[in-house]
């Protein structure tokens, strides 16, 4: 392939764009982002700008809303310190440093005390808490964290500090995971489509810390209990423990359990004849019991759907579970299992002994049967109609 000759014949006029930014920030960001960062770097230090939300999307063709959105991204990022008034409204915008930036700033300078002095290096090495790996998270990322270590003044020559290696002495995972959450928090936010509380910033926080979740299942979570038209982060809590308590550890074990939950919801809804909604909070704990406890397979439950309305011409959450129950307690397993329990119910109930029953008639002055329905009766009807 013929190599590329660039040549430069840029003017004194020009913007300057760190190379950290094209290195770390460029590649995994939007590219509409990208032109808000480019767009306020281009304004930094004109004395002429008048910026406006408005005017920054009208000069990127772009929403207001985009544009908020970029902001959010960068803050989260930590490139971005955005301002507000009482009201919540942004006021001022607040370009950082990358984090290469920071550390050629830190070399220029006269030099500091070492982050990772022999002390602190000892105390890594014995298994000791680091006190100042707080105020690193503030500066160094997962991806830059060998290099933030590499151009810090080397350690005394003692024993302890020779045996610490870079991984024991940064805690990368930890950057690692800082990274994770505000990344997390920033796709909540667009999940959401608001800026989270601080409850629902530590709720988020504690499912990745705590319940051991990891950042693609928590997104994945979010996902699903949006599209299912639930924002409540009381409800998106509740699906995250029922996950923990199932097992379910990946995406690809929760799209297998949604995928289940969803089919058995609309066979349900669908025999019963209801449409445009979702399961009532006690509909959905009949179907999980009858799918999950029970174990019955979506065709067993259209089935008992389908003798329900028969039976009482509406749709019975309550009598549906009479009949399942009872299937249940006959092991019942598959279609042709109620078939040989049907034709048994048949046949002890046509027997002479059967027939040979007499029932006692209670009639009232005007010599009119009462009639008594019961769950019984009415399945006896519901087989001798079929």
């Amino acid at each position: 392939m013929k190599t590329l000759t660039l040549k430069n014949k840029f003017q004194a006029n020009a913007t300057l764009l760190p190379n950290d930014f094209i290195d770390n920030y460029m590649i995994d960001a939007n590219g509409e982002f990208v032109k808000v960062y480019l767009f306020l770097l281009r304004h930094l230090d004109d004395p002429c700008s008048s910026l406006t939300l408005s005017t920054i999307a009208d000069c990127l063709n772009n929403t207001e809303k985009d544009i908020l959105r970029a902001f959010r991204y960068w803050e989260s990022a930590g490139l971005l310190r955005l301002e507000h008034d009482q009201e919540g409204r942004i006021t001022g915008l607040e370009l950082l440093r990358t984090v290469k930036s920071q550390r050629e700033n830190t070399a220029s300078s006269e030099e500091q005390p070492s982050a990772f002095d022999g002390d602190t290096a000892a105390a890594a090495a014995a298994g000791r808490p680091v006190t100042n790996a707080d105020d690193l998270a503030d500066t160094v990322t997962a991806d830059t964290a060998p290099a933030a270590v590499s151009h810090r003044a080397p350690a005394p020559n003692t024993a302890a500090a020779r045996t610490v290696t870079p991984a024991k002495a940064v805690p990368i995972d930890a950057f690692r995971a800082q990274k994770e959450i505000k990344s997390l928090l920033f796709i909540a936010e667009q999940y959401l489509g608001k800026t989270l509380t601080h409850s629902e910033m530590e709720a988020i926080t504690y499912f990745y810390d705590t319940l051991h979740m990891s950042a693609d299942l928590i997104e994945y979570l979010l996902e699903t209990c949006v599209e299912n038209g639930h924002k409540s982060m009381h409800y998106i809590q509740k699906v995250a423990f029922s996950w923990v308590e199932e097992g379910i550890e990946t995406v690809s074990q929760a799209k297998e359990k949604s995928a289940v939950y969803n089919k058995n919801c609309y066979t349900v809804l669908n025999a019963f004849g209801i449409k445009n909604r979702g399961p009532a909070t006690s509909e959905l704990a009949f179907i999980r019991k009858w799918a999950e406890e029970y174990g019955f397979s979506p065709d067993i439950l259209e089935e008992a759907c389908r003798r329900t309305i028969s039976a009482t011409h509406q749709p019975s959450f309550e009598y549906a579970d009479s009949i399942l129950t009872k299937w249940h307690e006959n092991n019942i397993r598959h279609l042709k299992d109620i078939i040989t329990l049907d034709e048994a119910y048949r046949r002890e109930h046509t027997s002479p002994r059967a027939s040979g029953r007499t029932k006692s008639v209670t009639k009232n002055l005007n010599n009119f049967e009462r009639r008594s329905y019961d769950m019984d009766s009415l399945e006896e009807q519901l087989l001798n109609s079929n």
